[in-house]
């Protein structure tokens, strides 16, 4: 069996035959529900959406509801593709061993490999910008120390126990939801005039300064662009099921209670956010709930919010860590990667089957990165970051091809393992490949973003060429 572990379902479709390695050391099933609940509501949420956010209001206006809706809607479906497959076939490489079984080696070779490289690069600006954070409020530690300090931190954390990752993810993502949770209370409050010393809002600021869509469609769209990105994170949740003890049970119901309530929360924030304030009074760069929060008389609200955003950048760097690891130790089970990283600790369920070759393989990658960050963050390092910017519509749009193939097949041979199904297949699959497209063809006009595309682009021909000479070597 040529998958990174087998699938679960005794009726579940078989990969393809493959002449690579024997199967490693099982990983540890020491995840829980909670875990993985938690993963998939507060993974998502990070600093794309409490400062990104920011950049979305500045081009569209009020409408940037709708971009983020639509957005939304786009993650939405991959990510109940991506859940419909992996409580079918849960496997550790998720969506690389997918596109593997769905369309051949060469898939699960570049979407695995494209998914491990920009997981390590975008690891470093989670833990340069961490740092600055961390150095704003002891500027008496240099800020590579900070940097160093977090990375050891979460390597050592990766390299103990996969319940400890999960005890790390399952309260960063508490404190990010509490934090939501708390922000649309409080402006709800104010829309309605039910804080002290306030009046009603009303809805005066969706539809002034220019209107409910002051840049027009074009602005919409230019905000689909900007915030379209910030929903990149939930794979994570199918790749850490597998480290349950029920991976087919826990993917599904992950993703059942994380993509609406997602939605919920980012759109619901947004509507908040352009409700309270004229969009005229956001800036790109600067955190829109920092400026609601201190219109409403919250005290000390920017430090609030850089508490947020320091937990959310440190949630985003463990996940990286934990998702690359594992991806890499996915690639290397199925012969994609030096098999030296095979290796899985040993002992107990709680504190074995921690794949450390892969974590420390990840992790020197990712020091590599953020030296290059702090080196040359506006040469050597931006190539690589805009190399890897559109690397995730690749990945989305992997998943959905390997789910149109995967679906017939598992309808054939194994109907009841699809307890988790794609809504209205096939068309709303087809109507999320167009959705891809026509994001990846809008950012080639977008002249801010057209750098990623072309990088991106450039950086997948040069792993595809692998692939292919792989392929081509592989044939007898």
């Amino acid at each position: 069996m040529h998958d990174a572990s087998p699938p679960t379902h005794p009726s579940a479709p078989p990969g393809p035959p493959s002449s690579g390695p024997p199967p490693s050391a099982p990983l540890a099933h020491g995840l829980k529900q909670r875990h993985l609940t938690m993963l998939g509501l507060g993974g998502v949420i990070g600093a794309g959406l409490f400062v990104g956010s920011g950049a979305g209001i500045a081009v569209a206006g009020p409408a940037v509801v709708v971009s983020y809706l639509l957005a939304g809607t786009l993650a939405m479906l991959v990510m109940r593709m991506l859940g419909e497959m992996s409580a079918a076939m849960p496997a550790s490489g998720s969506f690389s061993v997918h596109a593997e079984r769905a369309l051949g080696r060469w898939a699960g070779f570049s979407v695995g490999w494209l998914y491990w490289f920009m997981l390590v690069v975008v690891l470093a600006v989670e833990a340069t910008a961490a740092a600055q954070i961390a150095h704003g409020w002891v500027p008496a530690v240099d800020q590579w120390l900070w940097v160093l300090l977090f990375m050891v931190v979460f390597t050592a954390a990766n390299l103990t126990a996969v319940k400890n990752f999960g005890e790390f993810e399952f309260w960063f993502a508490a404190l990010k939801v509490l934090a939501i949770v708390a922000f649309l209370v409080l402006g709800l409050l104010a829309v309605f005039g039910l804080l002290p010393d306030t009046g009603a809002v009303g809805t005066a600021h969706l539809t002034g300064q220019g209107g409910f869509l002051p840049n027009g469609w074009e602005g919409v769209v230019s905000g689909v662009l900007t915030v379209v990105f910030a929903f990149g994170g939930l794979e994570v949740v199918t790749i850490a099921a597998a480290e349950t003890d029920d991976p087919a049970r826990a993917v599904g119901r992950a993703v059942r209670s994380a993509v609406v309530r997602i939605l919920f929360f980012y759109v619901g924030s947004m509507l908040v956010i352009v409700t309270v304030l004229p969009w005229t009074a956001q800036k790109a760069g600067i955190s829109p709930y920092v400026k609601v929060l201190d219109s409403i008389g919250v005290p000390s609200a920017g430090q609030i919010m850089n508490i947020v955003v320091f937990v959310a950048l440190l949630s985003a760097l463990n996940a990286n860590l934990y998702g690359s690891s594992r991806m890499v130790f996915s690639l290397a089970e199925r012969g994609e990667a030096p098999r030296g990283l095979l290796k899985v600790s040993g002992g107990s369920a709680g504190g074995g089957g921690v794949p450390r070759r892969a974590v420390l393989a990840s992790v020197a990658f990712g020091f590599v990165s953020v030296l290059l960050n702090l080196r040359w963050p506006d040469t050597v390092f931006l190539h690589m970051l805009n190399s890897v910017g559109a690397v995730l519509l690749f990945v989305w749009g992997m998943i959905a091809a390997s789910q149109l193939r995967l679906r017939r097949r598992l309808e054939r041979e194994a109907p009841g393992a699809l307890t988790l199904r794609m809504w209205c297949f096939p068309y709303l699959t087809w109507a999320t490949l167009a959705g891809l497209l026509a994001v990846l063809l809008l950012m080639l006009t977008d002249e801010a973003a057209r750098p990623q595309v072309l990088w991106s682009s450039g950086a997948t021909g040069l792993v595809l060429l692998v692939a292919a000479v792989r392929e081509a070597r592989a044939k007898p």
